[in-house]
């Protein structure tokens, strides 16, 4: 840990801080911040970021939303919820790279006559007017980008919502249906609510894999500039453009972003860790 994490973590804080901005160059000296101050004037970082905020937003909404109404569907213990759960869950055996091949075909934007995967479907189903070019159009390239990375995680975001939902104990609804309660307020005040530690863990976990996504736009678009998230154009720094300095500071920025996102979940799990003893 002490090497491989910490370590590397701090050798790419050191490079971000150096002249090191190409391949051939041999300074190692002190640079400041001129490196972060500098990113803020380059207008690919910032289309990278806000391609990124896009795709975060678009990411967390589809899959808690699909994932909560998929576990609202099993909690209850219908016939064959093994078969069900098992179908949820199938998507997350599968890796971004792969997913992101099989997706670059479904969501090609040929239309009409020549339209495949998606497209293909939709002109089947008399659906043409929903056609559209999917991740080369440039204003919603992040929008269907998120598509298939809401299809594989919401298989587990259901798990976890259906763990959180079968944790409650039954007397709980027991009580409130004897009190004349609707099964809507049952959800609404006494089960939702019991949910919100599930709901911040999950808002965590998928917003740290938003936040460094990668091998699924990568799979789909390669390094399209209409697809560019920051962990895209931080290896084309870094291999193709051979600015380590420039490339490090790009890393420590997904770094500090992700620690903002974890680090207080982690003190709010500690805490409360403390409080039950």
């Amino acid at each position: 840990m002490a090497i491989f994490v910490y370590g590397m973590i701090g050798w790419t804080l050191k490079i971000s801080l150096s002249h090191l901005n190409s391949a051939w160059s041999t300074d190692n000296s002190f640079a400041g911040i001129s490196n972060y101050t500098g990113l803020l004037q380059d207008t690919e970082f910032t289309h990278a970021f806000t391609n990124l905020l896009k795709f975060t937003v678009v990411f967390l909404i589809g899959t808690l939303l699909s994932g909560l109404i998929m576990s609202l569907l099993l909690e209850k213990g219908i016939k064959g919820e093994g078969f069900f759960r098992s179908t949820y869950l199938y998507p997350m055996a599968i890796s971004f790279i792969a997913m992101g091949t099989s997706w670059r075909w479904l969501m090609d934007s040929a239309q009409d006559n020549r339209a495949t995967g998606l497209n293909m479907i939709l002109r089947n189903f008399h659906l043409g007017f929903l056609q559209n070019n999917w991740y080369t159009s440039e204003s919603g390239s992040m929008y269907a980008m998120a598509l298939p990375a809401i299809w594989q995680m919401s298989g587990y975001v259901m798990a976890l919502f259906l763990a959180g939902f079968r944790g409650i104990p039954d007397d709980l609804r027991e009580a409130a249906r004897v009190d004349g309660a609707s099964e809507f307020k049952i959800y609404r005040y006494i089960l939702f609510p019991q949910l919100s530690p599930t709901f911040l863990t999950v808002l965590i976990i998928l917003g740290h894999i938003s936040m460094k996504v990668f091998d699924l736009i990568y799979g789909i678009a390669s390094k399209s500039y209409v697809t560019k998230v920051l962990a895209i154009y931080m290896w084309q720094v870094i291999f193709d453009f051979q600015n380590y300095a420039k490339g490090s500071a790009i890393a420590m920025i997904i770094l500090i972003i992700i620690a903002a996102v974890v680090i207080p979940y982690l003190r709010y799990v500690n805490k409360s860790e403390e409080a039950n003893k």
